[in-house]
């Protein structure tokens, strides 16, 4: 028996994962931009306290497809 060829990415490509962020961003929600599911969020924590600033980082999993893309709300980066 053969396993079947890897036909897409596990992974997001950037274009995705920036479209996932601002949706977010737009919306306060997003949706999986391979499987059209709802996203979950979940909120990341902590940040660099005392440096005057704080992150707002997001992890946004897609239910269905198992996928997942973190970013910092506010600053359009992955960490």
């Amino acid at each position: 028996m053969q396993d079947a060829p890897e036909t897409t990415r596990a992974q997001y490509e950037p274009a995705e994962a920036e479209a996932i962020r601002a949706a977010f961003v737009a919306t306060g929600a997003a949706e999986c931009p391979r499987c059209r599911a709802p996203m979950l969020r979940r909120a990341i924590g902590g940040g660099s306290f005392g440096l005057g600033y704080a992150r707002r980082r997001e992890w946004m999993l897609c239910p269905r497809c198992r996928r997942s893309a973190i970013f910092d709300a506010a600053r359009g980066t992955r960490t």
